[in-house]
């Protein structure tokens, strides 16, 4: 959501993050499967949530919405911290270890490729701003129980538990929801298996726009 270097928005919200996929999905062809994953899954959420006639389904991919409980609470409060004191590096350890929970080893292998810091200081900040606007919309999911929109959810089988129990919690409580499992994935299919995830999204527009 943020391009390279960009600093933490002053308004940034999910309300923004929504008004921004409206504002897209306006100016196109009806009608329109949309697409997101992670935060951006969250958004397109709740962009249906504003104007669901818009949609003819959703495909969201692991959306980290604080169904049961906020996502980063103490740990992004830590993050913000380490990023006050100037330090990115430790702000996206944080992040990466304590509020997506990756595993440990992986973070540190992140961590210290020596492409890590200059990445890291380009992305703390709007990483730190994205969680922050995530537990911004409060802890429950009730809202979601009237959007009227085929929506396919989709994990990673390999992805961090925290995820998969929050969308667990959004396909009980979506009316038209349906769950897809990736094989062999986790959090990053876009990147590690695209050709998959890109079968899975063609499957649901045939579904859903006939």
């Amino acid at each position: 959501m943020y391009a390279p270097g960009a600093g933490t928005p002053r308004a940034h919200s999910m309300a923004v993050e929504a008004a921004d996929v409206l504002a897209i999905a306006g100016l196109l062809d009806r009608p329109v499967l949309l697409a997101g994953h992670s935060s951006g899954a969250v958004a397109a959420l709740e962009a249906a949530l504003l104007k669901p006639g818009m949609f003819a389904g959703l495909f969201l991919y692991e959306p980290p919405m604080p169904t049961r409980s906020l996502v980063g609470a103490e740990a992004a409060r830590r993050a913000r911290k380490a990023l006050a004191a100037g330090d990115p590096g430790e702000a996206m350890r944080i992040h990466l270890r304590d509020i997506v929970q990756l595993p440990a080893e992986l973070v540190e292998t992140l961590v210290a490729d020596p492409n890590g810091p200059a990445a890291f200081a380009a992305k703390a900040a709007g990483q730190v701003a994205d969680v922050d606007a995530l537990d911004a919309l409060g802890v429950g999911v009730d809202r979601f129980r009237r959007l009227d929109v085929p929506t396919t959810l989709v994990e990673g089988d390999l992805s961090p538990a925290h995820l998969r129990q929050r969308l667990a919690d959004l396909a009980v409580t979506l009316p038209r929801a349906r769950v897809r499992t990736l094989a062999g994935q986790g959090h990053a299919a876009h990147l590690t298996a695209p050709e998959v995830l890109a079968d899975a999204i063609r499957e649901t527009a045939e579904r859903v726009l006939g």
